[in-house]
């Protein structure tokens, strides 16, 4: 059936009929153990998720959770809905084929920084520029949590871990850049410890169609404690955090006697940079646009490795043809023509277009 709640692709999915009583997080709690370490931000990313679904109105049976290797993979055994624990890096492989082969099927990716950034690079990006109609929750926690303690392709230059005694000589990735690199239609950021910013990032990407990428910074307190500490703390985070609103002034920090944070975002060339509002004509603060893909990509270079200003919300938010859809429309026009032809024609497919007759 069609419906209309505002989010284009949940078209044709099955909702909840009225008459039965609506979906709880309890009711998207499977009975597996949860097994993190004490302290992991994924148990605030899962819980929030978990709160999360019921508002989308889509029955359990048509949510499905694909992961790859990494604790964050863990995730489908603790969501009672259809998973898939796949291979290390394939999950966005693995979600590209149910979303095409299965468009009544709310597709959701997690994976982590190590996951999707290494092995996984080629599967992320061309998901990304594809515009496939999945989600992707990319936790990033800037380390290989699941096997002790290696620096990830996320971890800050310098880094000393297990496999890097010395401090990590790599220059890390960005993933927001990353993603506005391979022309993501959407893509977001949030924090674990955040659940108010998290929902409403999380809600921005269901009701987007194609494919949405949020990174979620989340904590590893085992193998690198600590790692976000100045974005949650109240005497650090206020100058850092620059919460995004599409339509607004890029205003943050401690609240200024005008009501709004007495930082602002404004333009620098080519690029922005951080100013006292005080300084600046308020004509002169950026307003966030979220269709806007050169600002989003100058935002996400605003957060660099020490964290200094750490940009979160939704970077961009644009509409484009979906993998699927295309798909899905070719078959569709194939189908008709092969009718209009009086049937499929098995053959002419093998042979193709294309033969060649070869003499002695």
């Amino acid at each position: 059936m069609s419906i209309d709640l505002g989010m284009p692709q949940l078209g044709g999915l099955d909702l909840v009929p009225q008459a039965e009583a609506p979906q709880t997080a309890k009711d998207f709690t499977s009975d597996q153990e949860v097994r993190w370490c004490p302290g992991c931000g994924d148990y605030a990313v899962l819980a929030a998720v978990r709160s999360f679904m019921p508002t989308l109105g889509i029955k359990r049976e048509n949510t499905v959770f694909v992961s790859g290797i990494g604790c964050s993979s863990r995730f489908p055994y603790y969501m009672d809905t259809y998973g898939m624990h796949s291979i290390h890096g394939r999950a966005p492989a693995i979600a590209t084929g149910l979303a095409v082969a299965r468009p009544d099927l709310s597709v959701w990716v997690v994976t982590g920084d190590g996951d999707s950034l290494s092995i996984g690079g080629n599967h992320l990006i061309h998901a990304l520029r594809r515009n496939v109609n999945l989600k992707i929750l990319l936790f990033n926690n800037r380390i290989y949590g699941l096997t002790k303690g290696q620096y990830s392709p996320t971890s800050e230059t310098g880094k000393v871990t297990k496999s890097s005694p010395m401090g990590s000589v790599d220059h890390p990735f960005n993933p927001v850049s990353l993603a506005l690199g391979a022309e993501a239609t959407f893509v977001g950021r949030a924090i674990d410890s955040d659940r108010k910013g998290l929902t409403a990032v999380l809600q921005a990407a269901a009701a987007h169609r194609g494919t949405a990428l949020v990174e979620i910074f989340q904590d590893c307190p085992i193998f690198n404690d600590g790692s976000f500490d100045v974005l949650r703390s109240p005497e650090t985070a206020p100058q850092r955090l620059i919460k995004l609103t599409d339509g607004e002034p890029i205003r943050f920090g401690p609240v200024g006697d005008d009501g709004l944070g007495t930082f602002a975002v404004v333009r620098e060339g080519f690029g922005l940079r951080v100013a006292e509002a005080a300084d600046v004509d308020p004509a002169d603060v950026v307003v966030h646009d979220a269709g806007d893909v050169h600002l989003a990509f100058a935002l996400s270079r605003l957060s660099d490795q020490d964290l200094t200003h750490t940009v979160t919300g939704v970077f961009r938010d644009v509409q484009r043809t979906t993998y699927d859809d295309a798909v899905r429309a070719q078959v569709g026009a194939a189908r008709a023509t092969a009718e209009r032809a009086g049937g499929p024609d098995l053959q002419s497919v093998l042979r193709g277009a294309d033969t060649w007759t070869v003499e002695d």
